[in-house]
């Protein structure tokens, strides 16, 4: 994720048992699971978590308040401490040959047995100005990260569609001051703003010119079409989230509608239709927080190695002659 990563020399031969593309939480939390598996474990990763302009994480237990650089850091040591090695950079391509998985990195091609994919996905955000430089601080998007926080306060609910309205009614648990900014695309229905109005949900149609900050740039509210300036503690907003998958798309992964958009689709253990490749975290479940991300990244690192022990086990056999 940082400078700190170890670019390795890689070899000519079969260079690691598990490439997985990712360091986020669901990448390293499945490269310590297979390193502990005694498995040669290579992580490559480009250093943009999504959750990188957040000051802290929330609701990950044993870690409440802990940086998300932190944390990163933390798991890197501990699977570095396995012996698992990091590669800084950005995968270029990825093929296969026969049995093996050809990573492409900057240090070289990576050959590997088995790939796990665990890019994430990338936010893009309404188009007003000054809410990308507010990202993560004034301006976030889940109330269970960020709710307890903001209790209390005016916050602002800025509609990216009509599924918007479900934000402002889940963030009313956190507060009784809540304004739905309706953004010219979250425009209720006449039932949801009966529902809307009963817990005093204020809608506001005007439109956004811009996010407004004080001296210390801390979020003080948002201007609308008219120059007048509603005053709000903090902002709520769903950005359209858009998973990198281009590499699982490039091997040729099927993929599947699910959450009113496309993506690559896995099974249970986290395995994708091209053989030898799983996928997990955000890349193919835009619901997997950091929590989620970390369980579901050593769930598949068993899955992962109860495959090759079956690979190990008829190579073994056939090596043996057993039945012959």
């Amino acid at each position: 994720m940082r400078d700190d990563i170890i670019d390795t020399e890689l070899d000519t031969d079969l260079d690691t048992e598990i490439a997985i593309v990712g360091g986020g939480p669901a990448g390293l939390s499945a490269a310590l699971a297979l390193a502990r598996a005694r498995r040669a474990v290579t992580v490559i990763d480009g250093g943009r978590p999504r959750n990188r302009f957040a000051s802290h994480m929330h609701g990950v237990l044993g870690h409440d308040g802990l940086p998300p650089t932190e944390l990163l850091r933390l798991g890197r040591a501990e699977v570095e401490g396995y012996g698992g090695r990091f590669i800084s950079g950005d995968v270029t391509e990825a093929s296969l040959e026969g049995d093996t998985i050809l990573v492409g990195t900057p240090a070289g091609t990576v050959r590997a047995r088995r790939l796990l994919v665990a890019t994430g996905i990338r936010d893009e955000l309404p188009a007003i100005e000054g809410l990308r430089e507010q990202w993560g601080w004034g301006v976030v998007v889940c109330p269970y990260c960020d709710g307890w926080e903001r209790r209390n306060g005016v916050i602002g609910v800025i509609a990216t569609s009509p599924v918007s309205v479900e934000q402002a009614q889940l963030l009313r648990q956190w507060s009784d001051r809540i304004v739905y900014f309706t953004n010219g695309v979250g425009e209720p229905d006449t039932e949801t703003e009966r529902r809307m109005l009963a817990r005093s949900i204020r809608i506001e149609r005007r439109g956004i010119r811009r996010i407004v900050t004080d001296a210390a740039d801390t979020l003080t509210g948002v201007e609308l079409d008219d120059a007048t300036v509603a005053e709000l503690g903090a902002i709520f907003t769903g950005p359209t989230m858009v998973p990198r998958d281009d590499l699982l798309r490039a091997l040729g992964a099927a993929t599947t509608v699910a959450h009113g958009s496309v993506w690559v689709e896995v099974d249970a253990d986290g395995r994708t239709s091209v053989p030898g490749v799983w996928a997990a975290g955000n890349v193919v479940d835009p619901r997997a927080n950091v929590p989620v991300s970390l369980g579901a990244g050593a769930l598949i690192a068993g899955a992962i190695n109860a495959d090759l022990v079956r690979d190990d086990v008829e190579a073994a056999v056939s090596a043996a002659g057993v039945g012959r």
